[in-house]
């Protein structure tokens, strides 16, 4: 389904949106069934897009980025997922997760030793701030940092941390204790071949099976106190920034999902006949295509708004929610109606259907869950009529 009739669409975003669909359907769409069925990081894709400067899209030049808008990033992230999930996976959480931080928060110190590299592809980003007992509650972090000399002594476990086996660098939350007093949540970072730095096995996953996700785990791991990105105790209010960014990012992969489980189930009605007709022009079935193109329009609108919203510097936070909240569980309709559409043939992996089916449900769960957005929606419009 080509749109390149978008209000938001500049001649650069159209260029951008042709170059990362040839890239997608020239190089990844052969790929994408073994990085699902095998589990392959697709790491041969992310020198590639690198090479094509799209693993830093959003940040400064000054430090090795794109220089272009959060819409440049949600159209690569759409075009991406309608492929290979994985593949648009570990691009968004790489650019918007582990690296977005060093541009948010860091110094110019950090950001010339780190984000340069990030932001160009030479070292790919993890983020770690789900723990096993704070996921929703991320605000209960149970790692600590304590301070000692010039350094921080950490310990503790994050979880579901994408990227992380084939991280330079790891960013992740903890609390930072000083003199035995908990100042409050700090954003740390630390080299990946750090002593006290160990590994989980990757996740036997459902979907994104290409993506690599693992838990990491610190054990009297030493990093020096220079190691923080922004200010102690501010550390709650920066991931919650993070992930009202990465929110943005996430809607898009929904986006693509969205869209890639249409495209095919569109195309598979021209071709099927049932009845001496073309299945399509079954009410039942064209209902189907009608309510799925709907809800792909309506999620490309509240999210490109929210793009829009960032890119011109306003409060987005209520936006990113409601993109996150309906094109995720959009995504999970769409791709269900597609294996339907599909029959018996959906369930076969060769069909492709159902593998964007498994990618869609981590949608309603990662960068907070469908419950989580609904509450933040909710507390931003009481919050905006008591102050009418």
């Amino acid at each position: 389904m080509v749109d390149n009739n978008s209000i938001y669409y500049s001649d650069e975003h159209i260029l951008l949106k042709k170059t990362v669909r040839e890239f997608a359907q020239n190089e990844l769409a052969p790929l994408a069934i073994d990085i699902d069925t095998k589990g392959i990081f697709p790491s041969e894709s992310i020198k590639k897009l690198s090479e094509l400067g799209l693993m830093g899209i959003p940040w400064d030049p000054k430090y090795g980025g794109g220089g272009m808008d959060m819409l440049s990033l949600v159209i690569t992230i759409e075009e991406l997922a309608k492929v290979c999930v994985s593949t648009a996976a570990t691009l968004m959480a790489h650019t918007s997760l582990g690296t977005g931080p060093f541009s948010y928060f860091g110094t110019d110190e950090q950001k010339n030793k780190y984000l340069s590299k990030l932001a160009t592809g030479q070292m790919i980003g993890s983020f770690g701030l789900t723990e096993p007992n704070a996921g929703s509650d991320a605000g209960n972090t149970q790692t600590t940092a304590t301070l000692d000399g010039d350094d921080f002594v950490v310990n503790g476990q994050k979880i579901f941390c994408t990227n992380a086996g084939y991280a330079g660098c790891i960013i992740f939350t903890s609390k930072i204790i000083e003199n035995g007093e908990d100042k409050g949540i700090a954003a740390l970072f630390v080299d990946s071949d750090t002593k006290g730095l160990s590994l989980s096995e990757p996740e036997k996953k459902m979907g994104w099976k290409g993506s690599d996700t693992r838990s990491v785990y610190f054990d009297q791991m030493r990093i020096p106190k220079e190691n923080i990105l922004g200010n102690i105790g501010k550390g709650f209010k920066q991931f919650l920034k993070t992930l009202t960014i990465g929110r943005i990012s996430i809607s898009a992969l929904a986006l693509g999902t969205a869209t890639g489980a249409y495209e095919l189930a569109l195309k598979y009605s021209q071709e099927r006949t049932a009845f001496g007709k073309k299945i399509s022009s079954f009410q039942g079935i064209s209902f189907k295509l009608a309510d799925m193109a709907t809800q792909i329009s309506a999620s490309r609108q509240l999210i490109y708004h929210a793009a829009w919203l960032h890119d011109n510097k306003k409060d987005v936070i209520k936006d990113a929610a409601m993109a996150k909240l309906f094109s995720s569980e959009a995504a999970m309709k769409i791709t269900t109606e597609a294996i339907q559409i599909h029959g018996g043939y959906g369930y076969i992996e060769d069909y492709h259907v159902e593998r964007f089916f498994r990618d869609a449900k981590i949608l309603e769960i990662g960068e907070g869950t469908s419950e989580v957005q609904r509450m933040v929606i909710a507390r931003e419009i009481l919050k905006s009529f008591s102050n009418t």
